[in-house]
């Protein structure tokens, strides 16, 4: 197999992936707090770290990935500032901020099994607090300052703070909310102790008082305790690149007494935006999965759309481009429908002509080259295309790339992905009833029927597009 290179965002340079342990890869990705739904940019981070999880299956490492949920500590800045996203969210509806975060949880859960990506471990930060407080003492003596607000890291006592940010041209610090007696801009919470006459609904005694931790101190600790230090990929969004991961080094530096920054490898995808600008929760105004669904587009019409993109590269999201995933999909699931045809026709057992290397390699060195799943979809539709190909090859070689691609390529049909909108007035046999039978009035050239059954769909919010490469096709 080839070599896997993979962007290191550390050193800014692609580097071949050694593995600490043989045989074995652990990775850590940055998981949702859960006091929200999810909006479609979130999970394009989910979907990046599905697709490393399963090259490196792919290249036959014995994987193990941590998906962390933060459901304490993540206040509404990104440093020291602002109410604990939890805590508001609970005052906000009502309920107990165990409640929200179990709810958000099981949503989230639910979306990762909607985009096919697969079951990894999901532990939660407040399964580790007690963890937490003992590493705040450890590295407390050193590297840490009392304010009455909490226990702070002092930035300076680390070298290179800040070099994953490269802060001092990146936006960086213009991000950092002041707090009142920090000694640098860039320090921030080990520990956030409640303010006298507040109460929290998640706190916890502590040698700093009762209270909470900071939202950094988390994954330094789940991921050691997990994986071990050091451990081979971390992931993350690229807003986690600026603030959260610097943050996140410094401590696995403290912690260490040397220069182990927990990850070997770490690496960010870009933003999925619209023409508003990066989605946010902060504004209210965002699109989840489920919107999509309810719009008629089926889940993997999402997945595919972030594959047809480099995951360092920002993504546009529009509806236009999210039809056009969809209508690639199609095109693919039909081809593989004939295909399946052909090679029951054919009556050849699917092995019957084992791959040669270079045939493999096809897939193989475009997923290596820092998981460029373009170019594999793009190689898809070829094998796909290969008409002098035998289908019994052509259907292992499109198995081979679906490990790679997780879109249930021989899995799906068709039929199951014309979703039906939330709003619609009319069901998918209606409308397929209709269609027959507009299909035996174009044969008997009844126009007026045609028309009239045409015009009739129309009314109702069903276009048919007549002539369509994929076969009377319709939209609502």
């Amino acid at each position: 197999m080839t070599d896997l290179k993979l962007f290191n965002s550390l050193t800014r340079s692609l580097e071949t992936f050694q593995p600490i342990h043989p045989g074995e890869a652990r990775v850590y990705s940055c998981g949702p707090t859960v006091y929200n739904y999810q909006h479609v940019g979130n999970m394009r981070a989910y979907v990046f770290a599905d697709t490393l999880g399963r090259v490196l299956s792919f290249k036959g490492y014995r994987l193990t990935h941590v998906i962390n949920i933060t459901d304490v500590g993540h206040l509404t800045s990104d440093a020291d500032a602002g109410d604990d996203k939890m805590e508001k969210a609970a005052a906000s509806q009502g309920k107990s901020a165990w409640d929200i975060a179990r709810h958000y949880q099981q949503v989230f859960e639910a979306d990762l099994a909607r985009l096919n990506i697969r079951e990894t471990a999901h532990p939660r930060a407040t399964e580790y607090v007690e963890s937490m407080i003992e590493w705040g003492k450890e590295i407390e003596a050193k590297h840490c300052y009392r304010l009455d607000s909490g226990l702070y890291f002092d930035v300076t006592t680390v070298p290179d703070y800040g070099r994953l940010a490269r802060a001092s041209t990146d936006e960086g610090e213009s991000r950092i909310d002041s707090v009142e007696g920090k000694r640098h801009a860039a320090d921030f919470a080990i520990w956030r102790t409640t303010p006298p006459g507040e109460n929290r609904q998640m706190e916890w005694d502590s040698p700093w008082g009762r209270g909470a931790p900071g939202w950094h101190i988390e994954c330094s600790v789940m991921s050691a305790q997990l994986l071990g230090h050091p451990f081979d990929i971390h992931t993350g969004g690229i807003d986690h690149r600026e603030i959260h991961h610097p943050n996140e080094i410094a401590q696995n530096q403290a912690h260490s007494c040397g220069p182990d920054t927990g990850a070997r490898i770490w690496m960010h995808n870009n933003f999925l935006v619209d023409r508003r600008g990066k989605m946010s929760k902060s504004t209210g105004d965002f699109l989840t999965l489920q919107a999509l669904v309810d719009r008629g587009y089926h889940p993997f019409a999402y997945r595919l759309l972030c594959l047809q993109a480099h995951y360092r590269s920002e993504l546009e999201f529009t509806w236009e481009g999210l039809g056009a995933a969809l209508t690639r999909l199609k095109r693919m699931v039909m081809a593989i429908e004939k295909l399946k045809a052909d090679l029951a026709a054919s009556k050849q057992p699917e092995g019957s002509f084992p791959l040669s290397d270079q045939e493999r390699s096809v897939f193989d060195e475009a997923i290596s080259n820092d998981l460029n799943t373009p170019e594999v979809l793009t190689a898809v539709e070829g094998v796909l295309g290969a008409k002098k190909t035998p289908a019994a090859k052509r259907i292992q070689l499109v198995r081979m790339a679906d490990e790679l691609l997780g879109l249930n390529l021989l899995g799906l049909t068709r039929a199951e992905l014309r979703l039906r909108p939330a709003d619609a007035a009319i069901d998918v046999a209606e409308i397929e009833q209709l269609i027959e039978q507009r299909k035996e009035a174009r044969a008997a050239k009844d126009f007026t029927t045609s028309d009239a059954i045409r015009d009739s769909l129309a009314a109702r919010g069903v276009e048919l597009m007549d002539g369509d490469a994929l076969g009377w096709e319709w939209k609502l």
